[in-house]
């Protein structure tokens, strides 16, 4: 496999894991999460079958869950004993991942009948972590003789450890949902409840950021890197919304001057150009969670077009500004700045993600202009958070 194609297995890859964690975050029923996710990985990994397996540990063995691609009455039958008799049990007692090129040379396994009826040559399994005793394991599965990568097993372990906090959320769910009487507990609950999902999904982005970065690190082919850079900001866009959720309790509002002054940051260690510079003046600016959403993107997207596009030389200046207002229908303004050569493309263009920003800006009622100088300017108006509204937290 080239360069090219294994940079974009790896971003479908860890794009595969930002959406399941979100999806695994807000989907209640823990069977479907267990399905999605053997459907995820076999399909990421191009195989045909994938299965999640729980320990009993009255039993000592390894249930079948969940699964993809297998025959009707597989899943809910035991695979094997928990020991290291079986792929997935050696990958159970061990904590290391289990992999098995082709099972038509490993006698030693004790395996159940089913595999042979699917035809079943080649696996790997990692452990899926829990609180004090593992919850169990996921595998894949193929039919075909496989030879896996240091990537591909990064890739399923990384899906594991998602998974083992999905699973351990869905637990404390059960746990809050029997344990809540009153009212008052209720509500109490339930914010401790969005706080802790607040770090997983926070966490959870963290992941794929840290592993965007790594592999920017590791790319030599510049378009690749561009690429990269480009999903590496938009994630640590909606990561700092996050970060700025944390700490203010079940609110609807958070300050988008801090979050801008954060993000700006980011973004900042995020370009590996020396001569390119990023700075920020924000003014404190209570705005909608879903506002401070679109217009972080939105942000992000213009000041990558900045780097990417504005300094030919590799040197060059940004600026990010953020002005409340002071009068009662007055606008906030957001202002992205640069002094590269300008831009020539039409302001309609959808090229470079600028598509993107319009319907962004629009869909929070906004506007958006771009005049040209000794450089580019961009010019973001949105609707200020009225007072009532903001002193409620809505």
């Amino acid at each position: 496999m080239d360069d090219a194609a294994m940079v974009r297995k790896l971003l479908r890859q860890q794009a595969a894991i930002a959406h399941f964690g979100s999806f695994a975050l807000s989907e209640p029923d823990l069977v479907t999460v267990l399905n999605e996710a053997a459907k995820v990985c076999a399909k990421c990994l191009d195989v045909s079958f994938a299965k999640v397996c729980r320990y009993r540990s009255d039993e000592n063995d390894l249930l079948i869950e969940a699964g993809f691609g297998w025959h009707a009455g597989v899943v809910g039958n035991v695979v094997s004993r928990a020991d290291e008799s079986s792929p997935q049990g050696r990958a159970f007692v061990t904590g290391k991942p289990a992999i098995c090129d082709d099972l038509r040379k490993d006698n030693d396994f004790a395996l159940p009948a089913f595999y042979a009826e699917h035809g079943i040559i080649s696996t790997i399994d990692v452990l899926i972590k829990g609180n004090g005793k593992p919850y169990g394991v996921l595998e894949i599965d193929s039919d075909q003789q496989r030879d896996y990568d240091e990537h591909d097993i990064n890739f399923l372990t990384s899906f594991a450890n998602v998974l083992a906090e999905a699973v351990a959320t869905s637990k404390r769910v059960a746990t809050l949902e029997t344990a809540i009487e009153e009212k008052d507990e209720l509500l109490e609950q339930n914010r401790v409840l969005a706080e802790e999902l607040q770090h997983r999904v926070r966490n959870n982005l963290q992941l794929v950021y840290s592993m965007l970065t790594q592999q920017l690190k590791e790319t030599k082919d510049e378009e690749a890197s561009r690429g990269i850079k480009a999903i590496a900001r938009r994630v640590a866009s909606v990561a700092e919304v996050y970060d700025h959720l944390l700490g203010s309790e079940m609110t609807r509002t958070t300050d988008f001057g801090g979050y801008i002054a954060s993000l700006c940051k980011s973004l900042g260690e995020i370009q590996t150009t020396a001569g390119l510079t990023l700075t920020c003046e924000s003014e404190p600016l209570l705005l909608d969670l879903d506002v401070v959403t679109a217009l972080g993107i939105a942000v992000t997207e213009l000041v990558t077009n900045s780097f990417d596009h504005a300094f030919p030389d590799g040197t060059g200046a940004t600026k990010v500004s953020v002005t409340a207002g002071v009068l009662p229908d007055e606008m906030a303004t957001i202002v992205v700045s640069d002094n590269g050569t300008g831009f020539e493309a039409d302001i309609k263009s959808k090229r470079r993600g600028l598509g993107l920003v319009h319907r962004l800006v629009q869909q929070v009622r906004g506007t958006v202009a771009m005049t040209l100088g000794s450089g580019t300017v961009w010019t973001i108006r949105v609707p200020r958070l009225q007072p009532a509204a903001a002193a409620l937290g809505i």
